[in-house]
């Protein structure tokens, strides 16, 4: 810039040398002007240039000014939030539905009972505020009371438990616990329906779900004779506008009526999936709400003929990943299986596996079945292809009789879940139920176990050795002293649950695992009936959050 300012005067600009008058003794003719000129003009522009140069140095060993300084990002913690489950109400009927003829297969049912079962953990003799609530807020039990005190720091942290055992209910609750110490609580409910009559006899489990803005669901099915009912529950106090994405085994389904469904505060809606996605043997369900959280959740119920085929809830599993691991699958003799299913109208009476694909390349996947001595073989070899924006199938048949971790993996991200069958006579009662994919096993997990019927906890170690322990939480708030289980890498082991310890009902564990990968479900059956629901573990408590704040202009 200095230099284009010298060479821009005029070449007859009259410059004189230091010192001297214009018109002196020292005043040559006009070469001499000019060429005084040139050498001066050099000069001048050599003193800016040193003193442009100068200041740069300068200014590089000088502080910015402070507006223009760049903060270091601030570590800010952001309180703990309330722990919150939404448990799905009763398992109904569809309105309009006309009792049959014949009394045994009547849809109404003389036996019909749900309940909601919960824990919640303190430490140090203090127990978070905590209650059952109904969806218009109003308090339907209270847990625990708010005692005003904290654990004080250094003290003893012995656990003890807040107890909901086997609550009757009639509708749609919320369990919540208050943050104790700035620290999220540990808790965990579930609802479990049981009916030994009507068409919707069976047992159907299911997790109380934190409400999510994203959730997928697998396992749906409205084929003639099965019923999917999605169950949209706003539990918060700002409406949801919920979106629906569905996928099915030849595609995405474009629906008119899956966008823009309003849940109002404290509400739920039920949509029927058959009205969307008609004559869709198998059906997945992409939930995404604006606004408020919601939690979803299928019934999903079977009719076969007259007979009853089974009821469930099919809950969220996890978000489409690369690799996705369902454990608490339990299956049934091979033969009896194969010679049902060869029947016109049993053709889902299977386990089987089914794989969504929401991106838009198909993924090369490789199941793995794990069962008490290692891995089992699959029919298909294990390794297929599912292909984009749909879902696949793989079948489970010929698996031997037992307890087992499901894995999937891929380079793809996909969605899973695996179906679960028991009853293998024809004309005869049966159920099923929908394995839905698990988180890992960290530390400290609250994991609920409905009273009544056979009760199992089922753990899977995928490749390496994994160490669980566990504490029982008996009905009295007590957290017994924990067991050990030592599993090998590639194996499912099956852990009974007792319906007392130390002369108090067993209502749930404090599970933490250690070592590779390992993953937890309940299994839940009934002795002398085909009734069968699994449930995943919940993830464990976040406790305090920070987030990352940067201060600039």
């Amino acid at each position: 810039m200095h230099e284009h300012t010298v060479s821009g005067q005029a070449p007859d600009a009259p410059v004189t040398d230091a010192g001297e008058a214009p018109g002196g003794a020292g005043n040559q003719g006009p070469e001499g002007k000019r060429r005084k000129g040139t050498l001066a003009g050099f000069a001048t522009a050599a003193l800016v240039l040193t003193g442009a140069a100068a200041v740069v140095a300068a200014g590089s060993l000088l502080p910015a000014p402070e507006s223009s300084r760049n903060l270091p990002a601030a570590v800010a913690a952001v309180p703990a939030g309330e722990s919150l489950g939404v448990c799905p109400g009763p398992a109904r009927l569809l309105e309009g539905t006309q009792a049959g003829t014949d009394p045994q297969f009547s849809p109404e049912s003389a036996t019909a009972a749900s309940t909601v079962t919960a824990a919640i953990l303190g430490a140090a003799g203090v127990l978070p505020s905590s209650r059952l609530s109904l969806l218009d807020g109003t308090t339907a039990v209270e847990i625990a009371k708010d005692s005003g005190e904290v654990p004080a720091e250094g003290a003893r942290q012995e656990l003890i438990a807040g107890v909901l055992a086997n609550r009757q209910v009639d509708q749609a609750t919320v369990v919540s616990a208050d943050a104790l110490a700035n620290q999220q609580a540990s808790a965990a409910a579930a609802m479990k329906f049981t009916a030994t009559d009507g068409d919707l006899q069976g047992t159907a489990a299911a997790n109380c779900q934190r409400p999510s803005n994203d959730q997928w669901l697998a396992g749906a099915s409205t084929t003639v004779g099965r019923t999917s009912v999605l169950v949209l529950t706003n539990a918060s106090t700002t409406p949801a506008t919920v979106s629906l994405e569905l996928f099915g085994r030849n595609g995405q389904i474009q629906a008119p009526g899956s966008r823009g469904l309003l849940v109002a505060p404290g509400t739920t809606r039920s949509v029927v999936l058959a009205g969307l996605a008609p004559g869709e043997p198998q059906l997945s369900v992409h939930v995404r709400s604006a606004g408020g959280p919601v939690a979803a959740a299928i019934q999903q119920s079977v009719l076969r003929g007259l007979t009853p085929g089974g009821v469930d809830f099919i809950a969220p599993g996890a978000a489409p990943a690369v690799r996705q691991v369902m454990t608490g699958v339990d299956i049934q003799d091979p033969a009896g299986v194969a010679a049902l299913t060869g029947r016109s109208g049993y053709e889902d009476a299977a386990p089987a596996l089914q794989i969504t694909v929401p991106g838009p390349s198909d993924a090369v996947v490789e199941v793995k079945v794990y069962g008490r001595d290692g891995q089992k073989s699959l029919p298909s070899g294990g390794v297929i292809t599912a292909k984009a924006g749909s879902i696949t199938e793989v079948s489970l048949a010929g698996v031997p009789a037992g307890h087992y971790t499901v894995s999937a993996a891929s380079d793809v991200s996909f969605v899973a879940a695996t179906r679960i069958s028991r009853g293998t006579q024809e004309g005869q009662p049966s159920d099923v139920a929908w394995a839905s994919s698990g988180v890992r096993l960290g530390s400290q997990h609250v994991v609920p176990v409905p009273r009544g019927g056979t009760r199992q906890l089922v753990f899977g170690a995928l490749d390496a050795r994994a160490t669980i322990t566990y504490a029982a939480i008996t009905a009295d708030g007590k957290v017994r002293a924990p067991s050990t289980a030592d599993i090998a890498g590639g194996t499912t082991a099956s852990i009974a649950v007792p319906d007392k310890a130390e002369d108090a009902d067993v209502v749930g564990y404090v599970v933490s695992a250690s070592g590779d990968a390992a993953y937890g479900a309940v299994l839940v059956e009934q002795d002398g009936r085909n009734d069968v629901s699994s449930l995943a573990f919940q993830p464990a408590a976040a406790g305090q959050e920070t987030v990352p704040v940067t201060i600039s202009y």
